[in-house]
């Protein structure tokens, strides 16, 4: 029977990239271990977000630490999306890794800058401060629960169309959850200030994001 040869794609720079990652959670686990338990219920207690919230410290260790995390995972997850549907050469899989690394990064980090110019301009620093806080807490949350089914998409898993969808579909909804559970905190504050909720809504929680989309399917 004449043998059969099986092509093994390079996957060693994903592998530093997740062992990175465990790292980074180990030092979190170890350097802030209260507020990491507290972390771990987000779903089922307000304790972190109401306590921790109050701290208005978006730039705190714990939440770089978690956020690098989550960059750095998100964007694997997102380059083994693109890797399925474009075919690129392996050549350039790190290279791609990247700019989307770099391209998620700063994505996130001029929205949140935006976001926080905007509040001041209107004088309500406090509450987008608290707002941005929890956000950043769920998405970080969010990074760490798709960080698993990331390990058994690449390492154990057949990718399908299925797969992409479903995993992008959990993490909509769970972001949309997260959203859904800040903005319920805030309920007499939008009421009195609807029309300036919605204007918010649509040009920095929507339009951001199509226009991302856009850009993606154009280049």
């Amino acid at each position: 029977m004449q043998a059969i040869e099986r092509y093994t794609e390079p996957l060693d720079w994903i592998t530093i990239i997740f062992i990175i990652c465990f790292i980074l959670i180990v030092l979190v686990r170890n350097l802030y271990t209260n507020r990491f338990n507290e972390f771990l219920y987000i779903l089922t207690s307000n304790k972190f977000m109401l306590f921790k919230g109050k701290e208005n410290n978006a730039f705190h260790g714990f939440n770089i630490l978690l956020f690098s995390v989550n960059a750095l995972s998100i964007s694997v997850l997102i380059f083994w999306f693109y890797k399925y549907y474009t075919n690129p050469s392996p050549a350039n899989y790190l290279f791609i890794y990247i700019r989307i690394l770099t391209a998620y990064v700063c994505f996130i980090l001029l929205k949140f800058g935006v976001e926080k110019i905007i509040s001041n301009i209107f004088n309500i620093d406090k509450v987008i401060d608290i707002y941005l806080f929890q956000k950043l807490s769920y998405r970080n949350y969010i990074a760490l629960l798709v960080f698993p089914i990331t390990l058994l998409l690449i390492y154990t898993l057949n990718i399908s169309d299925l797969w992409v969808y479903g995993v992008a579909g959990f993490i909509l909804l769970a972001n949309l959850t997260g959203i859904f559970n800040i903005f319920k905190q805030y309920q007499k504050l939008i009421s009195a200030n609807w029309f300036y909720f919605i204007l918010y809504l649509c040009a920095l929680e929507i339009a951001p994001y199509f226009i991302l989309y856009k850009l993606i399917t154009v280049y």
